[in-house]
């Protein structure tokens, strides 16, 4: 890769990550119609569906920044009851909602177009989920967001935030230790396979 298209691909990330929403969809809808994110299609067996399982209770799920559906299809479908996926991709949902009807959860399975970061959700929920979508929350603005989606879980719910690759790097370990200042974690687990990720489980701490 030459400078000029290194700087591109610097450029077109911050932009998906810290532009206004109108460029960003513009970005994420070119990739996703482009098939430049269809190696992400399969995560069967992610190791962040044990603990959606886990905390869900056959209950309901948040999904920030859902793409192109995955855990709307791959999750156990007795795991929850009702599912509201958020993406700003149109091209990413369309794909979503195609594999929601062909895997018989369209009973079950809602995706919503909207930039996460001011979302607003209809109801409140078991578990929140940002699947590697964190990374694109400004670092600056990871408590302010986590507070805002906070009203929105039920009693005893929980936020869930799986990253990839190794938590020393600047952002990744920057962000975890805003997670772990402060909230309350119920569950950090780390997996060298596929990719190095790291669950964590957590919630708002109580205020007297």
């Amino acid at each position: 890769m030459n400078i000029a298209q290194r700087s591109l691909e610097i450029m077109s990330g911050f932009l998906k990550s810290y532009g206004p929403s109108n460029i960003k969809k513009l970005l994420w809808d070119k990739e996703f119609s482009g098939g430049k994110w269809n190696f992400i299609d399969n995560t069967l067996g992610d190791c962040v569906y044990p603990h959606l399982a886990t905390h869900l209770h056959n209950g309901s799920i948040l999904d920030l920044g859902c793409g192109p559906g995955n855990t709307a299809n791959e999750l156990p479908g007795s795991a929850y009851q009702i599912y509201i996926g958020v993406d700003i991709s149109e091209a990413a949902l369309d794909k979503a909602r195609k594999r929601t009807e062909q895997n018989g959860r369209a009973g079950k399975n809602l995706f919503v177009k909207d930039d996460f970061l001011s979302y607003i959700p209809t109801q409140r929920f078991d578990v929140i989920l940002f699947r590697e979508s964190m990374y694109h929350v400004p670092v600056g603005k990871v408590k302010t967001i986590l507070d805002r989606y906070a009203k929105y879980l039920k009693d005893g719910g929980v936020f869930v935030v799986r990253t990839q690759g190794e938590t020393t790097k600047h952002r990744t370990k920057a962000m975890l230790s805003i997670i772990e200042s402060e909230f309350g974690v119920v569950e950090k687990s780390r997996y060298r396979e596929p990719d190095e990720a790291t669950v964590l489980v957590f919630r708002p701490r109580r205020t007297c």
